[in-house]
């Protein structure tokens, strides 16, 4: 005993309890990262993998808390890519399917000279002379052109995706009491053109469709030959796509 009567101090020991609450931020962080770092790079199996071990981590083997779709979940996050990436995929073959009928129609039809299809990243692009639709300088349909929007609006029918009608001139000014410049001219026929298919089908869906009037201003050609202005004077059905594909 000490002098004084009283027991020695006992050795004062550091207090370690804040080690666990740190250690769990810790993990928690690791686990942000791993799901952040999985998801960027959209990789379904090392996604699946992490999953798991963020489901053991914070369940203890427990429910799934990625992908179930219950409350508090992503929702089926990990099929999103996925479904992506297919339904590119699916919407490609469509477009291809459609772009087959169209050329088979084109070549069947001998209108290898007024229509012509591409596959585009945004789309179907269909492609329609003047000279099939208008006479120069006009937005009146020709009596003709009427064979040719009842065959064309047939396969546009089935269609669930958003359809542009745009309509393109060349560089030449117009400016009469009808059109005062080439846009009024491109939009008009554009609009004619559309009114036209919607009165050969009636089962179209008005909502799908834009009209647009592009003017000179988008070119296929050069305007310094007449067989380059020959090729901007035309009308566009652009079957936009409705998916993109995964990055």
């Amino acid at each position: 005993m000490s002098r004084n009567g009283r027991k020695p101090h006992e050795e004062e020991h550091a207090d370690e309890s804040w080690l666990v609450p740190y250690a769990d931020i810790l993990t928690l962080l690791l686990a942000l990262f791993l799901v952040l770092f999985a998801t960027a790079k959209v990789d379904q199996q090392k996604f699946a993998e992490v999953k798991s071990s963020m489901n053991g981590a914070f369940n203890g083997g427990g429910g799934s808390m990625i992908g179930g779709g219950g409350p508090g979940g992503f929702g089926g996050a990990t099929e999103m890519p996925q479904a992506g990436k297919g339904g590119y995929s699916a919407e490609t073959d469509q477009l291809t399917q459609t772009k087959n009928n169209l050329d088979h129609y084109i070549s069947s039809e001998r209108l290898n000279t007024s229509l012509e299809t591409e596959l585009l990243e945004e789309g179907l692009l269909i492609r329609i002379r003047e000279t099939a639709l208008f006479p120069s300088g006009s937005a009146n349909l020709l009596p003709e052109s009427r064979t040719m929007a009842r065959d064309i609006s047939k396969m546009l029918e089935p269609l669930p995706q958003k359809i542009v009608v745009s309509g393109h001139t060349d560089n030449v000014p117009i400016n009469n009491s009808e059109f005062q410049s080439n846009w009024d001219l491109g939009t008009q026929r554009s609009l004619n053109f559309l009114k036209l298919i919607f009165s050969m089908n009636p089962k179209l869906k008005p909502e799908h469709y834009v009209v647009s009037g592009n003017g000179e201003y988008s070119p296929i050609a050069a305007n310094s030959t007449d067989e380059g202005r020959a090729k901007n004077r035309r009308v566009e059905v652009l079957i936009l796509r409705s998916t993109k594909v995964a990055k």
